[in-house]
Protein backbone atom coordinates (compact mmCIF):
# COMPACT_ATOMS: atom_id res chain seq x y z
CA UNK A 1 0.00 0.00 0.00
CA UNK A 2 2.84 2.76 0.77
CA UNK A 3 4.63 1.76 -2.44
CA UNK A 4 1.96 2.16 -4.23
CA UNK A 5 1.76 4.67 -6.66
CA UNK A 6 -1.46 6.71 -6.50
CA UNK A 7 -0.62 6.64 -2.59
CA UNK A 8 2.56 8.25 -3.37
CA UNK A 9 1.15 11.04 -5.39
CA UNK A 10 -2.21 11.35 -3.06
CA UNK A 11 -2.52 14.82 -0.44
CA UNK A 12 -6.35 13.65 1.10
CA UNK A 13 -6.52 10.12 1.92
CA UNK A 14 -9.87 8.74 3.58
CA UNK A 15 -9.39 5.37 4.79
CA UNK A 16 -11.32 3.25 7.29
CA UNK A 17 -10.60 2.39 11.07
CA UNK A 18 -10.29 -1.38 10.95
CA UNK A 19 -13.39 -3.58 12.23
CA UNK A 20 -11.46 -7.30 13.83
CA UNK A 21 -12.27 -8.82 10.86
CA UNK A 22 -10.67 -6.16 8.16
CA UNK A 23 -7.48 -5.54 6.97
CA UNK A 24 -5.92 -3.78 9.47
CA UNK A 25 -5.14 0.12 8.75
CA UNK A 26 -3.08 1.83 11.98
CA UNK A 27 0.39 1.23 10.36
CA UNK A 28 -1.03 2.85 7.06
CA UNK A 29 -3.22 5.86 8.61
CA UNK A 30 0.17 6.54 10.95
CA UNK A 31 2.42 6.73 7.50
CA UNK A 32 -0.15 9.13 5.91
CA UNK A 33 0.63 11.50 8.88
CA UNK A 34 4.30 10.75 8.58
CA UNK A 35 4.54 11.43 5.09
CA UNK A 36 2.71 14.81 5.69
CA UNK A 37 -0.48 13.85 3.60
CA UNK A 38 -3.94 14.68 5.43
CA UNK A 39 -6.40 11.75 6.45
CA UNK A 40 -10.25 11.46 6.69
CA UNK A 41 -11.92 8.64 8.18
CA UNK A 42 -15.94 7.68 7.95
CA UNK A 43 -18.67 8.87 10.37
CA UNK A 44 -21.73 6.65 9.32
CA UNK A 45 -25.04 8.44 10.41
CA UNK A 46 -27.51 5.79 12.06
CA UNK A 47 -30.92 4.79 10.59
CA UNK A 48 -29.63 6.43 7.23
CA UNK A 49 -27.13 5.79 4.46
CA UNK A 50 -25.36 8.90 4.82
CA UNK A 51 -21.45 8.99 6.14
CA UNK A 52 -19.03 12.08 6.21
CA UNK A 53 -15.60 12.10 5.94
CA UNK A 54 -13.92 13.49 8.45
CA UNK A 55 -10.71 14.87 9.09
CA UNK A 56 -7.77 13.31 11.68
CA UNK A 57 -5.61 15.75 13.13
CA UNK A 58 -2.87 12.78 13.62
CA UNK A 59 -2.92 9.16 14.34
CA UNK A 60 -2.89 9.85 18.12
CA UNK A 61 -6.46 11.64 17.61
CA UNK A 62 -7.73 7.72 17.28
CA UNK A 63 -8.31 7.36 21.00
CA UNK A 64 -10.59 10.40 21.33
CA UNK A 65 -13.29 8.93 19.32
CA UNK A 66 -16.03 7.45 20.31
CA UNK A 67 -17.31 3.91 20.21
CA UNK A 68 -20.45 3.13 17.97
CA UNK A 69 -22.96 0.73 18.88
CA UNK A 70 -21.46 -1.27 15.56
CA UNK A 71 -17.86 -1.02 17.64
CA UNK A 72 -16.53 0.76 14.99
CA UNK A 73 -14.37 4.27 16.44
CA UNK A 74 -15.70 7.57 14.30
CA UNK A 75 -16.02 11.57 15.39
CA UNK A 76 -19.13 12.11 17.71
CA UNK A 77 -22.05 13.34 16.31
CA UNK A 78 -22.00 17.03 17.95
CA UNK A 79 -18.33 17.10 16.75
CA UNK A 80 -18.48 20.16 14.43
CA UNK A 81 -15.15 20.97 14.45
CA UNK A 82 -13.20 18.26 11.68
CA UNK A 83 -13.26 19.72 7.91
CA UNK A 84 -15.06 17.34 6.03
CA UNK A 85 -13.79 16.21 3.01
CA UNK A 86 -16.19 17.31 0.56
CA UNK A 87 -16.90 21.01 2.41
CA UNK A 88 -13.06 21.47 1.45
CA UNK A 89 -10.95 20.06 -1.80
CA UNK A 90 -12.27 16.50 -2.28
CA UNK A 91 -10.29 13.91 -1.72
CA UNK A 92 -7.80 11.74 -3.99
CA UNK A 93 -7.66 8.77 -2.50
CA UNK A 94 -10.21 6.25 -0.54
CA UNK A 95 -9.35 2.75 1.23
CA UNK A 96 -12.43 0.68 1.01
CA UNK A 97 -13.56 -1.81 3.23
CA UNK A 98 -15.39 -4.64 2.09
CA UNK A 99 -17.22 -8.66 2.95
CA UNK A 100 -15.96 -9.77 -1.08
CA UNK A 101 -15.14 -8.19 -4.21
CA UNK A 102 -14.70 -9.50 -7.56
CA UNK A 103 -12.00 -9.07 -9.90
CA UNK A 104 -14.45 -6.65 -12.40
CA UNK A 105 -14.33 -4.17 -9.66
CA UNK A 106 -17.35 -4.65 -7.47
CA UNK A 107 -17.87 -4.66 -3.69
CA UNK A 108 -19.68 -6.04 -1.51
CA UNK A 109 -20.15 -4.13 1.52
CA UNK A 110 -22.14 -4.46 4.77
CA UNK A 111 -25.34 -3.40 2.92
CA UNK A 112 -26.36 -0.04 3.81
CA UNK A 113 -24.66 1.97 1.12
CA UNK A 114 -22.60 4.10 2.64
CA UNK A 115 -19.36 4.16 -0.01
CA UNK A 116 -21.86 4.12 -2.96
CA UNK A 117 -23.83 7.12 -1.82
CA UNK A 118 -20.52 8.64 -0.63
CA UNK A 119 -18.48 8.31 -3.84
CA UNK A 120 -21.99 9.34 -5.97
CA UNK A 121 -21.20 12.77 -3.58
CA UNK A 122 -18.15 12.99 -4.43
CA UNK A 123 -18.68 13.04 -8.63
CA UNK A 124 -20.57 15.99 -8.10
CA UNK A 125 -17.74 17.64 -6.20
CA UNK A 126 -15.29 19.85 -8.08
CA UNK A 127 -12.53 17.83 -7.63
CA UNK A 128 -14.42 14.72 -8.77
CA UNK A 129 -14.48 11.37 -7.90
CA UNK A 130 -11.43 10.04 -6.11
CA UNK A 131 -9.49 6.46 -6.93
CA UNK A 132 -10.55 4.25 -4.81
CA UNK A 133 -8.88 0.78 -3.83
CA UNK A 134 -10.21 -1.99 -1.73
CA UNK A 135 -8.03 -3.86 0.91
CA UNK A 136 -8.72 -7.37 1.38
CA UNK A 137 -7.98 -10.53 2.13
CA UNK A 138 -7.26 -12.74 -0.71
CA UNK A 139 -9.92 -15.53 0.77
CA UNK A 140 -12.09 -12.15 -0.14
CA UNK A 141 -11.75 -12.13 -3.80
CA UNK A 142 -15.23 -13.84 -5.40
CA UNK A 143 -15.70 -14.94 -8.52
CA UNK A 144 -18.72 -12.80 -9.00
CA UNK A 145 -20.68 -10.80 -5.87
CA UNK A 146 -24.21 -9.65 -6.30
CA UNK A 147 -24.28 -5.87 -7.47
CA UNK A 148 -27.37 -3.32 -8.47
CA UNK A 149 -28.23 0.00 -10.01
CA UNK A 150 -26.61 2.02 -8.03
CA UNK A 151 -23.60 0.09 -6.53
CA UNK A 152 -20.34 2.30 -7.57
CA UNK A 153 -16.93 -0.17 -9.24
CA UNK A 154 -14.17 0.44 -7.34
CA UNK A 155 -10.63 0.89 -9.30
CA UNK A 156 -8.67 -1.40 -7.75
CA UNK A 157 -8.77 -4.49 -5.18
CA UNK A 158 -5.18 -4.55 -3.52
CA UNK A 159 -4.65 -8.17 -1.62
CA UNK A 160 -1.88 -10.53 -0.72
CA UNK A 161 -0.37 -11.76 -4.06
CA UNK A 162 -2.21 -9.94 -6.33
Amino acid sequence: VICHPKYQESKRIAIFLSMPDEIQTEEIIKDIFKQGKECFIPRYKPRSNHMDMLKLSSAEDISSLALTSWNILQPSDDDSEREEALAGGGLDLIFMPGLGFDKKGNRLGRGKGYYDTYLERCMKHPSGKPYTIALAFREQICESVPVTENDVPIDEILYEDC
